[in-house]
């Protein structure tokens, strides 16, 4: 039976998934969940039971990562498990690693040594700090990079010092941006005939998620702080306090603050010199703020985010992650989605946060066990019966 593809859109392309932990295998399901044909490599020494970077396989970190994908077992270790390799490489459209940049090279399985047997092979390769440079072999870890990056000294209420974002970012945008970078390659590839190694960095991908506060340094020489829940430059922009929890309120312009005023029931901000314009609005930001929260207390979450928005004033309430999945907007979008398999698993993952009318994604197979596609994928690649029970018996696979 044909393993079954999540979508058709990459359908045409053979992926070789070398990455483990969290930045690659987001980089390579991206990949998988838009059809491209993707085959994990485990590596042979780790334990089959489940421990391994990146948790346990039946863990849900895991299952949200590896969904839509085939695996096989191969020691890159041993020399003909390399071979093994190099055979698969030759076929293959795009091989995916975050090895540190020494670790592929004294394998054998580096870009260079790649497209010597495949010139067309694009090669993704996700690091800590980049390829080269004084950093180059420091071990890569994403709230490192949320320090390096900048994103910790922005993060979090003034004065009480750096703060971590809530969730893996440096991660997830390498793992994002090397896909894009990926794609980009493969269209590339149609007009020039040749692959190229697309390489990127969790420091990379922070440093370019600053955006905005990264371009007021390099253009104004303007260092950003912490501004707790305060929006930088849109005010009042924040979280405020309901008889029942807390609301977000965005007040973008003034025809936004305009209608916010009334709609609040508090006209007389609107004359009041301290709030009159955009800077005295930020030069009186906190008193501002405090009038605002005197004022949304007194109702319930609810009851201000049907006013706000019937007086289109941008607000949402600020949901725990079990409401959220609850919101009548989410069930709406379907997300939130569950993943097909023979055992009666109950398996619900995130999904694709994009459409497509055509070729769109769906989960079409859960995450593999380890190694459970080894005979099937390496016949795929031209491997007899004989050759593969002697690759099982020497244990290269």
């Amino acid at each position: 039976m044909p393993f079954p593809r999540a979508s058709q859109a990459l359908s045409r392309f053979t992926v070789l998934d070398l990455t483990r932990v969290r930045a690659g295998p987001t980089c390579v399901r991206q990949l998988a969940d838009w059809g491209a044909n993707v085959i994990k490599i485990d590596a042979l020494m780790e334990d089959a039971g489940g421990e391994q970077p990146g948790g346990p396989r039946q863990g849900s970190d895991f299952q949200n990562l590896h969904r839509n994908k085939r695996a096989m077992t191969l020691n890159l270790k041993d020399p003909k498990g390399l071979d093994v390799f190099k055979r698969l490489a030759a076929q293959t459209d795009v091989v995916v690693e975050n090895f540190r940049p020494d670790v592929k090279a004294k394998l054998g399985i580096d870009y260079e040594s790649l497209r010597q047997i495949n010139p067309r092979i694009v090669y993704g390769s996700i690091s800590g700090f980049g390829q080269d440079g004084p950093y180059h072999k420091r071990p890569g870890f994403d709230q490192i990079a949320q320090g390096m990056g900048g994103l910790m000294s922005i993060t979090g209420a003034p004065g009480q010092g750096p703060m971590r974002v809530g969730i893996p970012v440096a991660d997830l945008t390498s793992g994002l941006f090397c896909a894009l970078g990926i794609l980009t390659a493969l269209l590339e590839r149609d007009v020039s005939g040749e692959g190229q190694w697309v390489q990127t960095s969790l420091l990379q991908a922070q440093i370019f998620m600053l955006d905005f506060q990264a371009a007021r340094w390099l253009m104004e020489k303007d260092v950003a702080r912490q501004a707790g829940n305060n929006h930088p430059t849109s005010i009042p922009t924040g979280v405020f306090k309901t008889t029942d929890g807390y609301i977000n309120i965005a007040t973008t312009g003034g025809r936004i603050w305009e209608r916010f005023a009334q709609a609040i029931g508090a006209p007389e901000l609107l004359t009041n010199p301290d709030y009159a314009t955009a800077p005295a609005r930020s030069k009186n930001r906190d008193a501002l703020n405090e009038a605002i929260g005197k004022l949304t207390e007194r109702r319930s979450t609810d009851t201000w985010v049907k006013q706000l928005n019937e007086a289109g004033v941008p607000c949402g309430p600020i949901y725990a992650i079990d409401q959220m999945f609850d919101d009548a907007q989410v069930k709406h979008l379907g997300i939130a989605q569950h993943v097909p398999n023979d055992e009666n698993r109950h398996i619900q993952l995130v999904g694709q946060p994009v459409t497509l009318s055509r070729t769109p994604s769906k989960m079409a197979a859960r995450p593999p066990e380890f190694g459970e596609q080894t005979e099937e994928v390496l016949a795929e690649f031209g491997f007899g019966k004989d050759e593969i029970a002697e690759l099982r018996q020497r244990k290269v696979v």
